[in-house]
């Protein structure tokens, strides 16, 4: 395995061994940002945090309430050891793994969509995405079919795909390196806190709750935006470093090192979406559906998840900061791949453990890599590698739903199309080793603008 040789970036032809630091570049980003970047809980990063937990609560919903959907639009469960996945939650999992793949899937269209916050700016594209992503969540509540149904969440999803992406890249630009981190956990923090309320509403509001109350309750964020718009500003470094002349829409691929490396990080997002996407998605359906647990007790495990989850951004802060990006990004790669494989390995210890433990790998790799990714690519571009890696991560979810929801029709078992999707992403884990180390960097040395 080659790297670039030391004083050059990743990427520019050279054959050496090393495996680098980035280099500290003159700034050539324009204009001097250093007095206007501020801390991690400021109040404009604490208002992306909260569009963040508006676009998890609205996403998660599906996830949340897969059971309900099947029982709404299936047949009628039938319990019992010798009753097949179909039989026992209404819907088969191939129907099931097609509408989620097609809702995965609209979330290609993030890349555009992300595009148009190095064009327009940060702040407008968070707001008009969040708005109109939820609007739409809202209508999911009064779809008639299943497919229906797919076809509302599918419009929604870019958007609030978008709305996460982009709010981490303003918390990145907004923060300096050794905040950075920090601000991309409360980010990930915050998206999860979103997730972990539709778990918190479907227990409080029974087992005759159903999908249609849930996705109606995103009107909540959806009145909540001009509070939040109210201290949402534009980042410095977008308007000081991306003159008007140079915003354009960038979909095609990046040039020279920028290419390699937005192919080894989208390489690797594809790999953690194929799978989490299944193992997170499958979730619910397992633990009610098959092992048999009330929505209350499901409720219970998603409230352990939030410390486990804290505890975890904690940790992964702290080795990003201290240990370097790149190490602690494989470290979790590897904790996420073998924690999903022993959430599904069929007992309800194993539930538990296996999911809070990939609760808490997830949250260590996302300060981590969501700092390396920001910090690999200038700011004009950087909204846009974003959804690239939206992108990616979306590509992994739905082959790792099809796989999944295959293989444990064909083998009847969920075990083993946990090990399908589990296995491969193991195996990957170490390509995250030919990135440059970008820990200590400023944004205007690490990715110039010229290449």
């Amino acid at each position: 395995m080659t790297s670039p040789q030391p004083g050059r970036a990743a990427g520019d032809g050279s054959g050496s061994t090393a495996a680098p630091h980035l280099p500290a570049a003159a700034p050539s980003e324009s204009g001097d940002v250093g007095s206007r970047l501020v801390g991690w809980r400021h109040p404009s990063i604490l208002a992306a945090a909260g569009l963040s937990v508006a676009s998890g609560f609205a996403q998660y919903a599906v996830t949340a309430s897969l059971g309900d959907v099947a029982a709404a639009f299936g047949e009628a469960a039938v319990a019992g050891p010798g009753a097949s996945i179909a039989e026992q939650v209404g819907l088969s999992a191939s129907t099931l793994g097609l509408g989620l793949a097609a809702i995965r899937l609209a979330s290609l269209a993030s890349l555009p969509l992300s595009g148009l916050a190095d064009v327009h700016g940060r702040r407008r594209t968070l707001l008009a995405t969040c708005a109109i992503g939820l609007v739409l969540s809202v209508t999911a509540a009064v779809a008639p079919t299943f497919w229906a149904f797919v076809a509302i969440v599918a419009l929604s999803r870019p958007l609030l795909s978008t709305t996460n992406a982009v709010a981490g890249v303003a918390a990145a630009e907004e923060t300096r390196s050794g905040d950075r981190a920090s601000a991309i956990a409360l980010i990930t923090a915050a998206y999860g806190f979103g997730a972990g309320l539709t778990a918190l509403a479907r227990a409080l509001g029974g087992s005759t709750f159903g999908f249609r109350p849930l996705f109606a309750l995103a009107l909540v964020p959806l009145l909540l935006l001009p509070v939040l718009q109210r201290v949402l500003v534009e980042p410095e470094r977008y308007v000081r470093a991306v003159h008007p002349a140079r915003r354009r829409l960038l979909l095609g691929p990046f040039h020279g090192r920028r290419r390699r490396r937005l192919a080894i990080v989208a390489g690797m997002t594809l790999a953690v979406g194929f799978v989490t996407g299944p193992v997170n998605t499958y979730l619910f359906l397992y633990a009610e559906g098959v092992l048999g647990l009330s929505p209350a007790t499901t409720f219970v495990v998603i409230l352990a998840a939030a410390p486990t989850g804290l505890a975890g951004l904690a940790l992964g802060r702290w080795g990003a900061d201290r240990l370097g990006r790149r190490p602690t990004a494989v470290a979790a790669h590897l904790g996420l791949a073998l924690f999903g494989l022993a959430t599904y390995s069929g007992t309800v210890p194993a539930l538990i453990g296996g999911y809070l433990l990939s609760v808490f790998a997830g949250s260590v790799y996302a300060p981590a890599a969501g700092a390396l990714s920001a910090e690999l690519f200038p700011t004009s571009i950087r909204a846009t590698s974003a959804g690239w890696l939206t992108v990616s991560a979306v590509v992994g979810s739905v082959i790792g739903l099809v796989v999944f929801g295959v293989v444990a029709d064909v083998a009847d078992s969920f075990g083993v199309a946990a090990a399908a999707v589990a296995v491969p992403a193991a195996l990957v884990s170490l390509i995250y080793l030919r990135l440059p180390e970008t820990k200590g960097v400023e944004l205007e040395d690490s990715a110039p603008e010229v290449s």
